[in-house]
């Protein structure tokens, strides 16, 4: 869940900082300076829902690391399910945006088996 944790972030960079890059544009199927122009407050907002995920995974790692399983296992689930489930949405909704949709879902939905996984 710390890769989880680490994706959500450099997401959270991409959305909320580096939005009007080309190379960022490309990564997200922005057509031009124009689309990401009109979409720039949108994707920071969406990043930072993006960073608060990344940081449950990352709390949920820290805090199953330093003996407090529960809660660990709880906010890591919480953040898997949460990446899931939206990577779903992504791909069910966007037909033309379902590659970024797989890619954002494998990390996540691994994390969330294995998890799963170790508890049984």
């Amino acid at each position: 869940m710390i890769l989880v944790g680490c994706l959500c972030g450099y997401i959270f960079v991409l959305e909320s900082f580096l939005w009007m890059r080309e190379s960022t544009m490309r990564v997200f199927s922005v057509s031009g300076t124009d689309e990401a122009e009109s979409t720039r407050e949108m994707a920071f907002n969406q990043g930072f829902y993006n960073l608060f995920i990344g940081l449950m995974a990352l709390g949920g790692s820290i805090a199953y690391l330093s003996g407090s399983f529960t809660v660990g296992m709880t906010l890591m689930l919480a953040a898997a399910a949460s990446m899931s489930a939206a990577a779903i949405v992504l791909f069910v909704s966007s037909p033309d945006k379902r590659g970024a949709a797989v890619k954002q879902l494998v990390l996540p939905l691994a994390g969330g088996v294995l998890l799963l996984l170790s508890i049984l």
